[in-house]
Order: structure tokens, then C-alpha cells, then sequence
């Protein structure tokens, strides 16, 4: 098997909520196991999301888990997740779902390299950056 990079979320007791918004936006199969069913049943946490993976049909994978009560939160800072590619009409549809509910921070739009470019933050507080390449003349 090679090697894979993708992204690991961290939620605050809303990772299923928020890998299941993900599942809307990209398709493919979700697998959600919570703390109680990988041991911690007697636990606060049995009911959160231990391990989340959702496998696209686009080749994504998108992986989450909720902090356990004990761990300190972190704030979301210093990554983005991006998006880039030719199929505009898919493209523009996970840009429409995944800033619909969220915070545009830079609208999809034409820039100066010739590719239309958008940053939003999702309603989950995720940064998302989506680039669409233009076809070359």
C-alpha cells in the first residue's frame, strides 16, 4: 500500500455531526466508531467519536475523532484544507455546500493566475481553500 496524506480533524463532541455534513458534501462510505464501542463503554465519552473515516468517491479521505473530556481543546489554527482541480461543475458544488452554512473569507472568483480561488470556514471551523484550474487556451 503507498503511502497517503489527508486531513485529521479534531471536534469538540460534534465530530459526527461534522463528518456526517462531510459525508454531504463529498459522498462516499462513513465509518463511525465511538469510545464505548473500542472499550471505553463506562466512560463520559462512550457516546463521542473515537475514530471517524469517510472514504470519497473522488479519492478523498477525510479522517475525524472527537477530543476526549480529559484533553484540553485545541483551537483550529494554523492549516487549511484544499481542494484543487479541473472539474469545475464538482468543484463549485462542494464550494456552494461547504461555504453555504459556513464564513467566506475570500469569495470563489477569478485571481490574477487565471484559476477561480475561494477560502471559507466551514460551520464546523474548518478552513477550507478551493482552487479550480482553468482549462488552457
Amino acid at each position: 500500500m503507498p503511502s497517503i496524506l489527508n486531513p485529521y480533524l479534531n471536534f469538540t463532541g460534534n465530530a459526527r455531526q461534522a463528518m456526517e455534513f462531510y459525508q454531504s458534501v463529498f459522498g462516499g462510505a462513513l465509518r463511525l466508531n465511538t469510545f464505548g464501542e473500542m472499550g471505553a463503554a463506562d466512560s463520559p465519552d462512550a457516546d463521542r467519536i473515537m475514530h471517524a473515516q469517510l472514504e470519497t468517491e473522488a479519492g478523498y479521505t477525510i479522517m475525524g475523532a472527537d477530543y476526549p473530556s480529559q484533553m484540553e481543546p485545541q483551537p483550529v489554527g494554523g492549516f487549511t484544507v484544499s481542494i484543487s482541480g479541473d472539474d469545475a461543475d464538482r468543484l463549485h458544488g462542494y464550494w456552494d455546500k461547504l461555504s453555504g452554512s459556513g464564513t467566506t473569507t475570500m469569495p470563489l472568483q477569478k485571481q490574477s493566475w487565471g484559476d477561480e480561488f475561494g477560502m471559507c470556514l466551514d460551520s464546523f471551523g474548518v478552513p477550507w481553500m478551493v482552487n479550480i484550474t482553468q482549462p488552457q487556451s
